[in-house]
């Protein structure tokens, strides 16, 4: 019953983000770098015969926001049989006392949410001795509050500039590969691009400027469900997409598939009412090959 509905959804989905991913790209500035961008398919909540579907078609990059469920999707059993070659990215707030949990994740490929120096060294420390021998690095981003609203997490802009400085000279198990943020919700683009995005774009120009980096080497992960075109047209070499692809987020303690409220909510979990919105406009989408 799963493999004939769901899995035929999933796969439509996903080409369909895929297309609209290609696209995006093709509108960006010619001043920008030629990166193309990584489409990191936001699974959260969704059962690993999903992920297994997606990674059937083809797709390898999949995120989590949640350090425990991250670590329980990854080592499912169907997921370590099927699909041997998945990536998977770290997207939510990191506490350091999850660090060495997060690391022991299987096919861990990058944590977007370094938001401090000091976490940065607990990350750098732990990967060097969980790895032990092994002289593979660790990639990482940089999270910035670009809205500078205090419930988000992330380093104030500012701050941007020494915190890549000490993973570059301090954290030799860390590869450094750019700046990610969530940005307000909600913003209409009636007004103009999106000034997270564009603060997020200026400090990746400061940085390169400041520590004499190579601007293609230095990654901007903005946008998600609602926005990831902009984000793309914009400059953005990785966006974060969940429930376009994978349909309506299920919390199993909601009788009206909704969270429950907590102090501090997760991105994805506050966006999920424009989410579903933005899912619904999918429906009327044609479909390409990517």
């Amino acid at each position: 019953m799963w493999k004939a509905a769901m899995s035929e959804e999933v796969g439509k989905a996903l080409q369909s983000v895929v297309d609209r991913v290609n696209q995006a790209a093709v509108r960006r500035p010619k001043t920008l770098p030629v990166v193309p961008p990584r489409l990191v398919a936001v699974s959260k909540t969704k059962p690993p015969e999903m992920v297994v579907e997606a990674y059937r078609q083809g797709h390898r990059n999949f995120g989590e926001n949640y350090v425990n469920e991250l670590v329980d999707k990854a080592s499912d059993p169907l997921i370590l049989a099927s699909c041997p070659e998945i990536r998977w990215h770290f997207i939510g707030h990191l506490q350091k006392n999850n660090v060495n949990k997060l690391l022991g994740v299987p096919n861990l490929f990058l944590v977007e949410t370094v938001d401090s120096a000091k976490l940065a060294d607990r990350v750098n420390s732990s990967w060097q001795r969980l790895r032990g021998a092994s002289t593979q690095r660790l990639k990482v981003m940089v999270q910035l509050n670009t809205s500078g609203e205090q419930n988000k997490h992330g380093l104030p802009p500012e701050d941007t500039v020494d915190t890549v400085q000490h993973i570059l000279s301090k954290c030799s198990a860390l590869d450094f590969l750019g700046l990610m943020t969530i940005g307000r919700y909600g913003y209409d683009l009636n007004l103009g691009p999106n000034p997270d995005f564009q603060m997020l774009s200026s400090r990746r120009q400061e940085l390169c400027d400041s520590l004499k980096l190579p601007l293609e080497q230095v990654e901007l992960s903005m946008g998600m469900s609602t926005d990831f075109e902009h984000a793309i047209e914009v400059g953005s070499t990785n966006v974060r997409v969940g429930s376009v692809i994978f349909g309506n987020r299920d919390y199993p303690n909601s009788a009206t598939n909704t969270p429950a409220p907590s102090p501090a909510p997760s991105p994805e979990k506050t966006g999920k009412s424009v989410s579903e919105e933005a899912a619904k406009k999918m429906q009327h989408l044609t479909v390409s090959k990517p």
